[in-house]
């Protein structure tokens, strides 16, 4: 991994973007939370009123959705300590890495299996109840389990909801908005996997595919979405509705750490890593956990190095401005989720005081940590979601967090947040480990 210190100016931090060189860019636009909390541009009370309105519908979840009744109908993942990932990084980039490394396992939320089935529901459900209590069917006071009647599942029918998509926001709105009984069509970037159009098709999901890029095939839903009636488009480069779904993350992971026994606060620092494509979802969580934890917690995206979409948009101040094209690299990964050229809107503004700082993977490191991880833990993940699990082991982050904390960086929380992974098929996965697996023995 390259150092910050590689670069001195905003000229030589594009000329690294450009050669795909493995970067790490501090925030300098940083600022402590007690000055941004007055003045926040979306109120918490917001995020609060979020996680109410899932509460509602956890009664219908847990009627439509079985896996998800153990959960009473919410949907929210475990975090796990990875004592032996947190080894083998340390060995991998001979490293120590202070504190201890737990995972954040988003791929295996139920319906969806990413992190998108927290925004993307979230959205279709704050949809579809907006429509039935406009309509007279439902008001907040009922049991919303009452929503699985057909009755329903008709109403819904009069309407369509559209998304572009990479490949996991698609699956969770489509997923979501079949078992609702929305008519649904999902856009798809060129970038997207073969097995998730299968699979959404599956559930009866109109999939349009596209030949071009992520921005291209958002443009084309949005687009076409518009000249339909009753057509209600998700997007994902500017939607309050799916930035909040993620926030709500941040609520329940605050209790998840209390029964843990994991404490944060100036003493116990949280370091939270989040691979980043168009930005909402890490965006999201970040701005959640910045209500939650103030300034002991410090949060760092990760970007695959041919779409440093975030980076290059903090970086320059023109955030959706300039795009990774623009200094002229191809937005391709194996990161599908990642493949991201031009950054939110909405995402970068709202963390742009917020975010400690961005690094880039390339795909080749991505599977060799997936190898990694697959071997040492018995995790499976996607490429994209391996992102944020070099951030532990990143010196330029230790030497950040060293000049905060020095000796008590032993007490830190490193929390890696796993996007997705469940759903990939079995034969995919086992390519991926071989893969990753290849690169390692080639390493040695």
């Amino acid at each position: 991994m390259s150092s910050e210190s590689n670069y001195s100016s905003e000229e030589e931090l594009i000329e690294q973007l450009k050669s795909k060189e493995e970067t790490f860019w501090s925030n300098e636009s940083l600022k402590p939370y007690y000055t941004l909390q007055k003045n926040l541009p979306i109120p918490t009370e917001d995020l609060h009123e979020a996680e109410m309105l899932l509460r509602r519908f956890a009664p219908y979840l847990a009627e439509v959705f079985p896996e998800t009744k153990k959960m009473n109908g919410i949907i929210e993942s475990p975090i796990h300590g990875i004592p032996s990932m947190q080894q083998q990084l340390e060995k991998l980039y001979q490293q120590s890495i202070p504190g201890h490394l737990y995972v954040k396992c988003d791929h295996d939320l139920p319906i969806a299996g990413s992190i998108k089935a927290r925004g993307g529901i979230y959205e279709v459900l704050k949809y579809a109840e907006e429509l039935a209590i406009k309509h007279g069917k439902l008001t907040k006071d009922d049991d919303y389990s009452k929503l699985a009647n057909p009755e329903f599942k008709k109403f819904f029918s009069n309407f369509s909801i559209a998304v572009g998509s990479t490949g996991n926001l698609a699956l969770s709105i489509g997923i979501m908005c079949a078992v609702l009984g929305f008519q649904v069509t999902v856009h798809m970037s060129v970038d997207a996997k073969e097995w998730k159009k299968e699979l959404l098709r599956d559930k009866g999901v109109v999939v349009v595919e596209h030949d071009k890029d992520f921005s291209f095939a958002v443009n084309e839903g949005r687009r076409q979405c518009q000249e339909q009636k009753n057509c209600y488009f998700v997007d994902d480069e500017n939607s309050k509705d799916l930035f909040l779904g993620y926030a709500v993350a941040a609520l329940r992971l605050q209790e998840q750490l209390k029964q843990e026994n994991i404490t944060v606060d100036a003493d116990n620092p949280l370091v939270v890593y989040l691979p980043c494509g168009v930005g909402g979802g890490p965006a999201g969580i970040t701005y959640g956990l910045k209500y939650v934890f103030g300034d002991h917690v410090h949060c760092y995206f990760a970007e695959p190095t041919s779409s440093p979409c975030m980076m290059l948009g903090l970086a320059t101040g023109k955030h959706e401005d300039i795009s990774v094209q623009d200094i002229g690299l191809d937005n391709k990964t194996e990161a599908d989720g990642l493949a991201v050229g031009r950054p939110s809107a909405l995402a970068g503004r709202l963390v742009e005081n917020m975010v400690n700082g961005i690094y880039t993977i390339n795909d080749e490191n991505l599977y060799k940590l997936l190898a990694l991880l697959n071997e040492s833990e018995g995790i499976s993940l996607e490429p994209s979601a391996l992102a944020g699990m070099y951030g532990p082991a990143s010196i330029d982050i230790q030497q950040q967090l060293d000049g905060m904390y020095g000796s008590r960086l032993n007490h830190a929380t490193h929390l890696v947040w796993a996007t997705g992974g469940s759903l990939v098929p079995k034969d995919i996965m086992e390519g991926f480990v071989s893969k990753g697996t290849s690169f390692l023995r080639h390493e040695e």
